[in-house]
């Protein structure tokens, strides 16, 4: 259980101090991030982790036997999507059943009744999430230390984190709106697909306009640009080429930039939404 936050300072019955107090929330905090990573544990995440990197290796041996020629390109591409993918995918399905789990149970109700803000529950459930993502994205990295070099392996490692990150914190952001398993999920993998795609539909609605494009025309690309605008450019994240060769280091920039712009985001989205709910 998270501990309390104590309004009296011991026999004195005096009021805790304002560093008495951060401490407090500092520690509740820390203690639901711990409880988020044991019940990581407790749904046997790591052996579904294991079982993915098995599956990895053994995929990659496969394409070994079979490709004729740039087998370590073939190996390297299509296992770092296929990683890639699942590993989004394990951490949707994880903050949103969690978060349902948690809820069903009554134990969000029992941890907001805490003399704690609710800003400490949701960033001790954030920061566990972050540590689930975390390890999701080393165990995954590890098939592909095989077929990659040491500093392109780096960089697509931290770029999958921050790409974990980002669907952690909106994983979190829908299932707190929409409240129910399925709509949450759906709802995280429309994001996830549009925002890996928009690239490629801004250059389809480009290509398809005439030389003389209606307002129709025009209406539905500034729609699309719009769109873009909101949405990170995830197909700019974890790219498969930066296990070949070792890429610029500069390239990396752009997916801290987009990190550090949409977590606060979807963080206070999320908490607008938790302190609106009434428990």
């Amino acid at each position: 259980m998270p501990p309390a936050i104590d309004e009296s300072n011991g026999s004195h019955n005096r009021a805790a101090s304002p560093s008495q107090n951060v401490k407090a929330i500092m520690s509740f905090s820390l203690s639901v991030a711990r409880l988020t990573l044991i019940e990581a544990l407790r749904t046997r995440l790591p052996w579904l982790a294991a079982i993915v990197v098995a599956l990895a290796l053994g995929l990659a041996q496969f394409l070994g036997q079979v490709a004729i020629i740039e087998a370590a390109h073939i190996q390297a591409t299509l296992l770092a999507t296929l990683l890639r993918v699942t590993a989004v995918f394990i951490v949707v399905t994880f903050v949103v059943t969690s978060m349902v789990r948690e809820t069903s149970d009554k134990v969000t109700e029992l941890l907001l009744s805490q003399p704690a803000p609710r800003s400490a529950y949701f960033f001790g459930k954030l920061a566990g999430y972050f540590a689930v993502a975390g390890l999701i994205a080393i165990s995954f990295a590890i098939p592909l230390a095989f077929f990659s070099s040491p500093g392109g392996l780096l960089l697509w490692t931290l770029s999958l984190l921050c790409e974990l990150t980002i669907m952690a914190a909106l994983s979190l952001f829908c299932v707190l709106s929409l409240t129910q398993v399925v709509p949450a999920i759906s709802a995280a993998a429309g994001f996830y697909l549009l925002a890996r795609s928009m690239t490629t539909i801004q250059l389809i609605a480009a290509a398809s306009l005439s030389h003389d494009p209606t307002l129709t025309d025009r209406i539905v690309s500034w729609g699309i640009a719009a769109v873009a605008m909101l949405l990170p450019s995830l197909d700019l994240m974890t790219p498969s080429s930066w296990l070949l060769s070792m890429p610029d280091p500069s390239a990396l920039t752009v997916v801290l930039v987009q990190t550090a712009l949409y977590l606060p985001l979807l963080a206070s989205a999320s908490l607008f939404d938790l302190y609106r709910k009434n428990f």
